[in-house]
């Protein structure tokens, strides 16, 4: 198992979850990509779109930086 990371943190929806998938599709099964998201939509679609495609949310995480959360997730 590996971990990845992508920061979208720049990034606004629909394109934030777009560019999750396509790291995630990257992944081996079993593998976890760490996502750096500003807090608002992204933080709330993410974890719940990427749920409803089969994918596994490990955690939801406040960061040390204001308004920025790390979403893990599991291929």
């Amino acid at each position: 198992m590996a971990t990845y990371s992508l920061d979208i943190t720049g990034e606004h929806c629909p394109m934030t979850f777009v560019k999750t998938k396509i790291e995630l599709n990257k992944l081996q099964k079993g593998d976890v990509l760490n996502v750096q998201v500003a807090e608002g939509e992204p933080l709330e679609n993410i974890p719940k779109s990427a749920s409803e495609q089969g994918f596994n949310v490990l955690s939801v995480e406040k960061t040390e930086t204001p308004g920025i959360y790390s979403i893990r997730i599991e291929k």
